[in-house]
């Protein structure tokens, strides 16, 4: 294997392009699973640069998980002559054959160290003549049996199987190193599973909420454009069509954007029929009552993880909070999300402190 290096990018339009020599999506069984990304052709990276065949569909989401400032591609593909069938909560249910790709990088300086800086306006064109750091590329892949969650961890110009995922320490232009997680392919799925009770791995990100906004490449909305190519069949008429906060903006109602990031962020787990559905708190963007929510919830179960204080969210004092505690840590024992990263989201703290200091009342 090459090890890994930082790439110095020209233009990077191959990325939205379909290119001279770009292979089809190649579908493969799940005992067959290839060792390098590149045998999808899904995504691709040489001298000139990364390439996206035409055949996926880039995508982003209003609101998007935190994984140590990464950069996030989002692609997705569905086989020739099939459509996936739209849901207004739950995960739009696409078909076998489909492919999600997620690939996660840094800009860098001269020198390779990484830059924390995530605002990006996720349209690959405008890495141009920058200097990156490919990580890893996270597929879905839609088998006959459910979906599947593969890892591929980049090592020069491809990237490769990693059932068991693997661990970088990236140094930084502003802080101390770090260490960067790939997940295995098991704690892939516990993420995914949504649901505990049955274990289905089902995508995330892939929900009207979440993707109703423009795409990062064209400018269409994305569910009208995936309805007009025929690739989302039952979708109603788009003023009915949910939509979560988007995140950077500045008017936007503060209980929207709040509710938005623990959505993407928590939710995953923190929903009546996830892994941390036992805890009582409910943080997916659905008509909680408050305590659900958090406000003057105390701990199902006592230790470090409260901070050694009493309510998961106190009305007007975020200091003495659970929930922004468990943010802001980094501590492996006590911090939230207990996986998809080694450092605490400034941004996203800030944005659930203001959003605590903000609320009326008292816990009693």
């Amino acid at each position: 294997m090459v090890p890994n290096k930082h790439w110095t990018f020209g233009l990077l339009l191959g990325l939205v392009c379909a290119c001279s020599g770009d292979r089809p999506v190649t579908l493969h069984a799940p005992d067959e699973y290839p060792e390098r990304l590149s045998a999808w052709g899904v995504i691709s990276a040489d001298a000139s640069g990364l390439r996206v065949p035409d055949h996926n569909y880039v995508y982003s989401l209003n609101t998007a998980l935190f994984t140590d400032y990464a950069l996030k591609l989002r692609t997705v593909y569905l086989p020739d002559g099939t459509s996936g069938r739209y849901h207004a909560r739950d995960s739009f249910d696409l078909p076998v054959g489909s492919v999600i790709s997620k690939t996660f990088l840094y800009r860098t300086d001269d020198e390779g160290g990484i830059l924390l800086d995530a605002h990006w306006d996720e349209n690959p064109a405008s890495l141009a003549n920058q200097s990156i750091r490919l990580i890893e590329t996270r597929l879905l892949v839609r088998q006959p049996h459910g979906w599947d969650a593969l890892p591929y961890v980049w090592r020069g110009d491809d990237a490769y199987l990693s059932i068991t995922g693997d661990l970088f320490t990236l140094n930084t232009t502003v802080s101390e190193a770090f260490n960067y997680i790939v997940p295995s392919r098991n704690q892939c799925a516990t993420c995914h599973a949504t649901n505990h009770t049955t274990g289905e791995v089902k995508p995330i990100g892939i929900k009207a909420r979440h993707m109703n906004r423009e795409d990062p490449v064209h400018g269409r909305n994305q569910i009208t454009h995936l309805r007009a190519g025929g690739w989302l069949r039952n979708v109603p008429d788009p003023e009915s069509i949910p939509a979560n906060a988007r995140w950077g903006v500045v008017d936007v109602d503060l209980d929207n954007k709040a509710r938005s990031y623990l959505d993407i962020n928590c939710g995953h787990c923190h929903n009546e029929a996830g892994a941390a559905d036992t805890s009582g708190l409910l943080l997916d963007y659905e008509d909680h009552a408050p305590g659900a929510l958090g406000v003057c919830k105390p701990p199902i179960a006592a230790g470090r993880g409260s901070g050694g204080f009493n309510y998961s969210i106190v009305p007007g004092d975020a200091a003495n909070s659970i929930m922004p505690f468990r943010m802001r840590t980094t501590s492996p024992a006590t911090m939230m999300p207990e996986l998809g990263r080694s450092l605490a989201h400034a941004e996203g703290v800030a944005l659930i402190n203001d959003w605590v200091n903000a609320m009326q009342g008292e816990c009693l």
